[in-house]
């Protein structure tokens, strides 16, 4: 636990990060509980909302014995704007990510969680649990779920997943019609999505990619291929590279498992996931320009800056519309080119 104190009106006087007009990243600490020097942002985009979280578990009929979890703003009175997430192999426990649920409820919003058998031999039925849970949470709990803003989200497994799984919503429940958004992160494979469909995303769909520098699993070209095939103008989405960065000794890792609050929580959490999803919901949800401008800036200074301690900085996210693989194949245990696993195999660069 970090004992620095600093006052705030001092760091809003020095660090424009303390300006909701700006959004840029706090240098120095607050007291809280990350791993390393640099803390949450103490305002703008990435700090923690004021709600208290609530959840609510119903059984998960596809996949006996666990339960399906939606995370929601205490107290709320209407239905709020919700984010589908779908989870990677092995984070079939809502631990696995529990800070990421919790701050999106902390701001106000609700966010699905569905376990599925990491062991399931059948990709078809992960798929089906997942969209089995998300519909009978939205039909189960209207009063809390408002499928007129909707924004899918989903990690390596679950990132590949939610391009098919979030066509399908659009498209045949019509979710999302006042807002919708994708964001996926080192997403595997996609499959139940044809080149068809994805040419036919409806035209309000925002979309943030991302993949991680050192990540050994999952080929980046996967990710580029939906990023460049999928019919979103790049003027609503981006593709983002986060690269390792040393701070005052204490490494900011881009592996795969980035972000988990079960491995190391920390900056990265904080500045390279929730202030940009926290910026897309508000330009989905809102039409915030300002949140356009930190989400999908095209590389703007909001976008791209990183936050330091004492003169050493995390290095800048690195943002394109034109993503090209960085590493060959021969890195990832799940490569693009793998005629076992990738129905989009004729897509690979």
């Amino acid at each position: 636990m970090k004992r620095i104190l600093f006052s705030l009106c001092l760091l809003a006087l020095i660090f424009s990060g303390c300006s909701k007009s700006t959004n840029a990243p706090s240098t120095e600490p607050v007291d809280d509980d990350l791993a390393g020097p640099i803390s949450r942002p103490s305002s703008g985009y990435g700090a923690d909302g004021t709600y208290a979280v609530s959840e609510i578990d119903f059984p998960n009929t596809e996949y006996p014995g666990t339960n399906v979890t939606i995370f929601y703003p205490s107290g709320i009175s209407s239905p709020r704007p919700t984010i589908f997430y779908s989870h990677p192999y092995g984070g079939e426990s809502k631990e696995y990510n529990r800070g990421l649920f919790e701050f999106i409820a902390k701001k106000g919003y609700v966010v699905v969680f569905v376990p599925y058998a990491t062991n399931d031999t059948s990709i078809d039925h992960r798929y089906t649990t997942l969209w089995t849970g998300f519909t009978k949470a939205a039909a189960d709990y209207p009063r809390i779920i408002d499928t007129r803003k909707v924004g899918f989200m989903g990690h390596s497994f679950g990132g590949g997943a939610s391009i098919g799984l979030s066509y399908k919503a659009f498209t045949e429940k019509e979710w999302g019609r006042d807002g919708r958004f994708l964001f996926t992160m080192a997403p595997w494979y996609s499959y139940q999505i044809t080149p068809a469909q994805l040419s036919g995303f409806p035209a309000n769909t925002k979309m943030i990619t991302q993949v991680y520098d050192e990540d050994v699993y999952n080929d980046h070209r996967m990710a580029i291929d939906i990023f460049k095939n999928i019919n979103i103008s790049n003027t609503e989405k981006d593709y983002y590279y986060l690269k390792s960065s040393t701070v005052a000794g204490y490494k900011y890792v881009t592996n795969h498992t980035l972000p988990s609050s079960r491995t190391a929580y920390d900056a990265y959490d904080y500045y390279g996931v929730y202030r940009l999803l926290d910026a897309l919901i508000d330009y989905s949800f809102n039409n915030s320009e300002t949140g356009k401008n930190v989400a999908l800036g095209n590389g703007s200074v909001q976008q791209v800056t990183m936050p330091g301690y004492k003169g050493e900085y995390m290095a800048p996210l690195e943002v394109t519309d034109a993503p090209v693989p960085r590493y060959s194949q021969d890195k990832y245990k799940f490569k693009c080119s793998s005629v076992l696993y990738n129905p989009r195999i004729a897509h690979c660069e």
